[in-house]
């Protein structure tokens, strides 16, 4: 199955920088201007300058920022700001975070792991990608020739066998820790014990892994990986057939999977009237109520149902909500104009969503990219707005269900993907406690 290896990371030295938590940062993907202003800010070497370099002016190119970034990888090597572990090791790593007024701690480890192509092999993706990001984060690889973040990878463990065999490990002994902006606090082991870490590769030799997050770096690295092989200089042991990896068992008590709700653009705004008439021979609908604020009991009343047909719909014409629920009339026809897909994909909230309501029932083809966004207190700031930073209009928002760790597994194993932005796993991984260089 997968094969995972220790490797000699690259960590900052806190000697050199003082407090961890000054120099990490969320994944790229997330961070907008203003966060990318503050971690700037936050200190000289963050690690936001190598995972999301910003323009400067004078830049004409565009290739600039990648240049800086590898240079500022360069020079902090030099300057100890950064040092190479002294031995192979694998970084138990522990997230302990507040959801919904409880207290959580997700446990994992990250490695190396040996690159298959998607679909080839036992790494398994569940999102459809972008190649705008992947063009860029390919340009990053070859600038910087290193991971400067992980790949999220879930794998099946009932027990947790293969975490518990580094928590025996680390019992007692003192971690690095840092806070991020958000207040979720990372804790990082290094594990360099040779017994221990063949015992880890013995456990996880018969799993498979599933990405749960970082789907562009990982098709990049297999990019990147192709372009070593057609230079003439890729060998069986050269680190571009690996790619850095944060491995979670589905089974552990701190794996939490958030939704993401949709606010669309390009599409005429309705009145729920109109709404209800467009969509009612596929879906049976209730009026909820009126008014933005709504928005948190319409989803208690669809969470607690934890059905994925049921979605809650916002017409900002009259600013009422909608509930609505797939019926057989529905489920027919969206097997027929989902014909491609497998029960397990035309099940999803999001597929449902996509698929038959928009594309279909509503007769919108092509929409912008919608505004995703994780709590209802940001769908509701969001609908008070009214537009998007763009200024584009909400013309429609939807509440949907998440996808489960079971349905990640079984599209996957299907060789499907899901609709973009599916699933949301919370927290998310940061950059900055280990580097893997590819050199």
């Amino acid at each position: 199955m997968v094969q995972i290896e220790a490797f000699q990371g690259l960590r900052y030295d806190l000697a050199h920088v003082g407090s961890l938590s000054d120099v990490i940062a969320p994944p790229y993907d997330v961070i907008d201007p203003e966060l990318q202003k503050q971690l700037y800010q936050a200190h000289p070497a963050n690690v936001i300058r190598l995972i999301l370099n910003r323009e400067e002016p004078g830049d004409d190119s565009g290739e600039e920022k990648y240049e800086r970034a590898a240079r500022a990888l360069k020079q902090w090597q030099r300057d100890g700001v950064l040092s190479t572990e002294s031995h192979a090791s694998v970084y138990v790593y522990h997230q302990e975070f507040t959801y919904a007024g409880s207290k959580f701690v997700r446990k994992g480890f990250m490695c190396r792991m040996q690159l298959e192509k998607l679909g080839e092999g036992n790494v398994y993706p569940h999102e459809e990608t972008h190649s705008a990001a992947k063009v860029d984060r390919l340009k990053l690889f070859n600038a910087t020739k290193a991971n400067l973040s992980q790949i999220f990878g879930i794998y099946q463990d009932e027990d947790n066998q293969a975490q518990a065999i580094l928590e025996r490990v680390i019992l007692g002994k003192t971690p690095l820790e840092a806070t991020d902006h958000l207040g979720v606090i990372h804790r990082l082991w290094v594990v360099d014990d040779l017994r221990t870490i063949i015992e880890l590769q013995l456990s996880m030799s018969d799993k498979a892994i599933f990405i749960a997050d970082g789907h562009h770096r990982y098709e990049t690295a297999c990019n990147y990986q192709q372009q070593i092989l057609d230079s003439g200089q890729l060998t069986d042991t050269h680190p571009a057939n690996y790619v850095m990896t944060m491995c979670v068992s589905m089974n552990d008590e701190g794996m939490i999977v958030l939704p993401t709700h949709r606010l669309f653009k390009g599409l005429s705004a309705y009145d729920s009237a109109t709404l209800i008439s467009k969509i009612e021979s596929d879906f049976d609908t209730r009026i909820a109520g009126t008014g933005v604020g709504l928005a948190e009991s319409v989803w208690e009343q669809i969470s607690l149902q934890d059905a994925q047909d049921t979605i809650g719909l916002y017409c900002p014409v009259d600013e009422t909500w909608v509930i609505a629920t797939l019926n057989i009339n529905g489920l027919e026809k969206l097997a027929s104009v989902a014909n491609d897909r497998t029960d397990d994909w035309q099940g999803l909230g999001v597929s449902i969503l996509h698929r038959l309501l928009v594309e279909t029932s509503l007769g919108c083809q092509s929409l912008p990219k919608p505004k995703y966004v994780h709590l209802i207190t940001e769908v509701v700031d969001s609908l008070n707005a009214g537009t998007d930073d763009d200024g584009e209009v909400f013309g429609l928002a939807a509440l949907v269900m998440p996808a489960t760790l079971e349905h990640i597994r079984n599209i996957s194993k299907n060789g499907e993907r899901m609709p973009a932005k599916s699933t949301y796993f919370y927290p998310k991984l940061v950059s900055g406690l280990v580097i893997n260089s590819l050199e």
